[in-house]
């Protein structure tokens, strides 16, 4: 490769630069008249910067008072940005992380180029030890509490009378190492130290703690939680053991059951020393509740967190609904009753009656009159 190379990739970047456009096709494709001038080392380097500080970049090893030429990802750098032939960065944060290239004069040689990246020391690590499969062993998870934007290197020791205890790492998360006890029902105390390690600074921290103190379960599994048929008021609740307890039978747990109805905000308690079922009898008729359940060794360490919550309802009696039959009996009878006719002989004769007595009258008030008339003439 000669040096036209580096200049035609450069007029790739620079369009508008008079020299790139005058450039003819086939001064493009002639060949070399002379080798090209490399740099001895020119892949990149990388330099850590500490965000707000400034940084200063050298151009290789060129004069400090060299013509050089930066870019920033491909992209030229404004001349304010140069102190001689070194390029200067002030007060930088995490936009100015990126590759930047330097070349001297006007022929564009790569002289150096470098892999910024701008980050921050590690703070200290949050390192938290727990037992969730109890006697087996336990493990130990860590945190940043505050990323540092670049990599960051973890070192773990545990110590336990004395002795350095392997920590194995775990294959799928990264932070996370188990330990194996040694000795069970121990009375000297585990200590676990972390240490954090980047390109600009390291932090450590430790904790100490006995063994029955980390023993905290996962959270029952399987948690259902079913209506009672013919009971209003009750809730049949069953779960199982968690599946990372290893053995229910020598170490088994108790549990903490909790539930309210959706419709309030406390929640009934219940904590029962054996089993995995539960009757709650005090529910309100017809309201959906939510349940969960908790669970704890029977002598040692914490409860665990809560399950998975699970909604129910209790039982409510349907509504009974008339069949087609007697809605059919009970049709016919309404209607019948709604058309009967009564009795035409009685309404009859009442009338005939009435209508009898009516003329009678009649005649007696036309006599009454007439004899009424000839009495005064």
């Amino acid at each position: 490769m000669c040096s036209q190379e580096s200049w035609l990739r450069e007029c790739h970047f620079q369009p508008q630069n008079q020299e790139c456009a005058e450039l003819s096709w086939e001064e493009e494709f002639a060949p070399c008249s002379a080798p090209v001038q490399q740099f001895p080392d020119t892949e990149s380097h990388i330099h850590y910067a500490q965000l707000g500080t400034d940084v200063t970049l050298q151009c290789g090893s060129v004069d400090r008072d060299a013509a050089v030429t930066w870019t920033a990802n491909s992209t030229d750098l404004d001349a304010s940005h140069l102190n001689g032939s070194r390029l200067v960065l002030r007060n930088v944060d995490l936009s100015h992380s990126g590759q930047y290239s330097c070349y001297e004069g006007s022929s564009w040689h790569l002289k150096y180029r470098v892999n910024l990246k701008v980050g921050t020391p590690p703070k200290e690590p949050a390192l938290m030890c727990r037992s969730n499969n109890y006697p087996s062993g336990f493990y130990c998870s860590w945190h940043m509490p505050i990323p540092t934007y670049i990599p960051d290197t973890f070192n773990i020791t545990v110590m336990h009378d004395s002795k350095e205890i392997v920590c194995d790492m775990d294959v799928s998360l990264k932070n996370r190492c188990y330990i194996r006890y040694l000795h069970l029902f121990s009375s000297k105390k585990y200590k676990v130290t972390l240490t954090v390690t980047n390109a600009l600074g390291s932090s450590s921290t430790s904790i100490s703690f006995d063994e029955f103190a980390i023993v905290k379960p996962d959270p029952p599994e399987n948690v259902v939680a079913k209506p009672i048929p013919n009971n209003a008021r009750r809730l049949l609740v069953t779960w199982q053991y968690p599946s990372s307890w290893p053995d229910p039978d020598s170490f088994p747990l108790k549990f903490f059951l909790r539930y309210r109805p959706l419709i309030i905000d406390q929640w009934q308690h219940v904590e029962l020393s054996d089993g995995t079922t539960h009757i709650i009898t005090d529910a309100y008729a017809g309201k959906e509740y939510i349940i969960q359940v908790a669970a704890k060794d029977n002598e040692i360490g914490t409860w665990s967190d809560w399950s998975v919550a699970v909604h129910a309802t209790p039982w409510t009696e349907e509504p009974k609904h008339l069949t087609t039959e007697a809605q059919g009996a009970e049709t016919t009878t309404a209607s019948t009753s709604a058309f009967v006719v009564p009795t035409t002989t009685s309404i009859g004769n009442s009338e005939e009656q009435g209508s009898d007595g009516a003329i009678a009258l009649s005649w007696v008030a036309s006599l009454l009159l007439v004899a009424f008339s000839i009495h005064f003439i």
